[in-house]
């Protein structure tokens, strides 16, 4: 079994259930996405001393652009309060955050508040904080196989080991491939979440809502994922006899 040593930890959250929580409350769907906000900033708190390192969190798939138009703007509006009002507190944390997925297609002002977050926390050690906007794993994917086949010497394209060892190195170098992946509000799929990074992760489902999610819900998840086996192929490990029970079976 491979030890689960937390130096490194990187833990993926689908943060789901937000508009289904206000929903359940009478509120307006924009209403859970706004009360989701408390819920990122206990997580980012309580990351480190889990022993947490790196944190991906979904906030908005590509899919996504088919809701509301209504609903879309309020979520860009939340995430760039969310900078705004949490950059100066990220940066005393020692947390470095980082945006991934597209840019193109993120309105100037919210572009503007990322380019800022991510100027102002580039030093952050305790915590690598991702956040996922616009995203689709299947696209990230494609853009490495792209960029791998602009490279010379395109003979080596032949070789499947090749282009995994690319696209490995375009999708993790810098964050590893995720240890356990979360997904709160009760659905069970990856949702074109990390696909390429989360082969081998440990997955926990919960039907807590995400705005209902706190650190007692993270550790819960921890602890679960410290109870298990990652063999990644292998056998299980054989189990450690006692010297009592070596003992006992030489007599």
């Amino acid at each position: 079994m491979q030890s689960k040593s937390n130096s490194r930890l990187h833990v993926a959250i689908i943060m789901d259930g937000n508009g289904r929580w206000a929903t359940q409350r009478g509120l307006p769907r924009v209403a859970g996405h706004r009360a989701g906000v408390a819920a990122v900033r206990r997580v980012v708190e309580h990351a480190p001393p889990l022993g947490i390192r790196v944190l991906t969190l979904y906030a908005f798939s590509s899919d996504n652009w088919a809701r509301p138009a209504s609903e879309v703007q309020s979520i860009f509006w939340i995430i760039r309060a969310f900078l705004r009002l949490e950059c100066e507190r990220l940066r005393q944390q020692g947390a470095r955050l980082e945006v991934i997925g597209r840019r193109d297609r993120i309105p100037a002002p919210l572009l503007r508040e990322i380019e800022r977050t991510e100027s102002a926390t580039a030093a952050g050690r305790s915590l690598h904080l991702r956040i996922a906007i616009d995203y689709s794993a299947q696209m990230s994917i494609a853009a490495a196989v792209a960029t791998a086949a602009a490279q010379p010497p395109r003979e080596q394209l032949i070789s499947p080991d090749h282009m995994r060892a690319f696209i490995a190195h375009a999708l993790t170098a810098d964050s590893g491939n995720v240890d356990l992946l979360i997904r709160t509000g009760g659905e069970q799929r990856l949702s074109d979440f990390l696909l390429w990074e989360t082969a081998y992760a440990e997955l926990v489902f919960t039907h807590r809502m995400w705005p209902d999610f706190d650190e007692s819900d993270l550790a819960s998840a921890l602890g679960d994922f410290n109870h298990r086996e990652r063999r990644f192929g292998a056998i299980p490990a054989a189990p450690v006899q006692s010297e009592s029970s070596n003992t006992d079976s030489a007599q």
